[in-house]
């Protein structure tokens, strides 16, 4: 089990970890949105072995498939059905889902639903992490030390990375593309219901046009300008 998830449970749980202050505010937290072939998820790691080689708080970390498997572990049922459900709800509706997947753990659309969030919240209030997609920058979007990023690069840029990384041919590069983005839209679309909040974010980064250490000290800039770091009570010394 990750670290993360091991936090998550103790949380949940009602203990205290070793780090938290029981009055400390939410966060930090950084989240990243992105279009198909950015690489956002290669790019949180690389960011946080820079906060974590600089900074005087706890261990920085990156969270994506852990929102699926701890809202699984709570729903008790498999991740995969989980990530299901939200994949195919601009086709179906949620019950007709999981009702044909033939299970007796069956659970309704309200409650996945509560249950995705609730796991994210609690995820990006005990801070320290950067969570890449999960409509995060949504579910957080009151969270006062928190920077929302949005990644963004032309579609041959894009086709270039989802070929170099997948070993795919060109058209193969560009379905596998329209199919994850209707994949990221319907899960929008599904936690917005809880949360009608719009994209609002506060960088957007043209992947073509920075590499990845480029980026990385744009957002690490961004995030000290906003002040993210300033209600600790510890100083990050990034430089």
């Amino acid at each position: 089990m990750s670290n993360a998830l091991l936090e998550y449970l103790t949380k949940r749980m009602g203990h205290q970890q070793t780090y938290s202050d029981k009055n400390k505010l939410p966060g930090p937290l950084i989240t990243i949105s992105r279009e198909v072939g950015c690489n956002g998820v290669k790019l949180a790691h690389k960011m946080t072995d820079k906060l974590n080689s600089r900074h005087l708080g706890p261990e920085w970390k990156v969270l994506s498939k852990e929102v699926f498997f701890q809202s699984a572990k709570e729903l008790d049922m498999e991740p995969e059905k989980v990530k299901r459900v939200f994949m195919y709800s601009d086709t179906y509706g949620f019950n007709d889902i999981l009702n044909a997947f033939g299970t007796k753990k069956f659970k309704s659309e309200k409650k996945v639903i509560k249950t995705v969030n609730e796991v994210i919240c609690t995820f990006a209030k005990e801070g320290f992490c950067i969570i890449v997609g999960r409509a995060a920058h949504i579910i957080a979007h009151d969270i006062k030390n928190a920077l929302h990023l949005r990644l963004l690069a032309p579609l041959e840029y894009r086709i270039k990375t989802i070929i170099d990384n997948n070993h795919l041919n060109r058209e193969e590069a560009i379905e596998f593309i329209n199919k994850v983005e209707r994949e990221r839209k319907a899960f929008r679309k599904a936690i917005r219901q809880e949360s009608p909040e719009t994209d609002l974010f506060d960088l957007c980064i043209n992947r073509a046009s920075f590499n990845d250490e480029e980026a990385i000290d744009l957002i690490v800039t961004a995030a000290e300008k906003k002040g993210i770091f300033n209600d600790y009570g510890k100083q990050f010394d990034f430089y």
